[in-house]
């Protein structure tokens, strides 16, 4: 069809796909802290107090004695690379674009901190992306981190008169590429290993356990993500739940006490993996590899090893295009 001399330029149709993880400062500085901070714990997903309530304790206490701590800690893991979460996501997006071809655009984004899911979003959009797959790097879902992601992409194009069409990646706690990369890594990580671990400890993320009894699956779909790693490898695997936030009831048992508590049933060998985090963060590599180290070993654990995540491992790019090419069926052509 041709267009008249006077229409203005259209970008071809492509589809697109946005990768999504929770967020980072874009320093490790208290001043960058504290602005994602303030970003992150004043999401009503991730707290929910209301805001009369909490706001007063954010901006009070919290914002002025937890940045300076919490800058530390991202000392600890900050490369030449900066974030290590920014990184990883980065270069899953790249090899994720070589993989898929140039039939999609495959671009990332932050829940919180930089790049905006806002700003990516309109940049697939000007570049003719009509058809975008939200992707969420959450395996287990939770309203906390599945959801507000799809809640910042929603709100973004609630601002746009032309909306491009829209899918989000479900879940894929209990999905078998999923099982299957994450054998694929751990039994890789510990074969590099000097020792033979007795044990895997699964390390997920906590949640208030409140969450669980309002509906949240989160709990339900890492039990399960645990049961099908029993299933797939060949040493025994616990399984424990870390970052604990604030006085309330979080879900048990917590990482801290559970390798206590391994030591003294004999275990003093451990590897540790945090399969609900698809890119290695502060909360493992600061929480699990660092302090979580010191606490196994101060209880009279013998050897520790923290196993990475998926990262932009071959595994990884193996299992998102798959995941991938699912949830595309109908927009791009399937391979024969």
């Amino acid at each position: 069809m041709t267009l008249p001399p006077d229409h203005p330029a259209i970008p071809a149709p492509k589809v697109g796909v946005l990768l999504i993880n929770l967020g980072t400062p874009d320093a490790p500085d208290a001043k960058s802290v504290r602005r994602y901070l303030a970003e992150f714990l004043s999401d009503r997903r991730v707290v929910e107090i209301p805001p009369l309530l909490w706001q007063p304790i954010l901006r009070g206490v919290i914002l002025t004695t937890r940045p300076k701590k919490s800058a530390h800690a991202y000392q600890q893991v900050w490369t030449d690379q900066g974030s290590p979460l920014a990184f990883h996501t980065r270069d899953t997006a790249h090899a994720m674009q070589a993989a898929m071809g140039d039939g999609v655009v495959i671009d990332w984004a932050m829940r919180y901190g930089n790049p905006s899911i806002a700003s990516r979003l309109a940049v697939m959009k000007a570049a003719g992306c009509d058809r975008i797959l939200l992707a969420p790097l959450y395996p287990q879902y939770s309203g906390a981190t599945t959801a507000t992601a799809n809640d910042a992409a929603f709100a973004a194009l609630r601002a746009m008169r032309w909306q491009p069409a829209i899918r989000t990646l479900p879940p894929y706690h209990d999905d078998p590429a999923y099982i299957a990369a994450l054998k694929v890594s751990i039994e890789g990580s510990i074969a590099a290993l000097d020792f033979t671990p007795d044990a895997l400890l699964a390390s997920f993320h906590g949640m208030p356990e409140r969450t669980l009894h309002l509906g949240d699956p989160y709990h339900c779909q890492s039990v399960k993500t645990v049961r099908l790693l029993r299933d797939a490898l060949s040493l025994p695997v616990h399984m424990s739940f870390q970052s604990r936030f604030g006085r309330a009831k979080w879900l048990e048992p917590e990482t801290e006490a559970t390798l206590a508590k391994l030591v003294q049933q004999g275990v003093r060998n451990i590897a540790v993996a945090t399969p609900g985090f698809s890119a290695d963060c502060l909360e493992t590599l600061e929480e699990i590899a660092l302090r979580a180290k010191e606490v196994f070993l101060s209880e009279g654990g013998e050897n520790f090893a923290y196993l990475p995540c998926l990262n932009a491992s071959a595994a990884a790019i193996t299992l998102y295009q798959r995941l991938l090419d699912r949830q595309l069926a109908g927009w791009i052509n399937q391979p024969g």
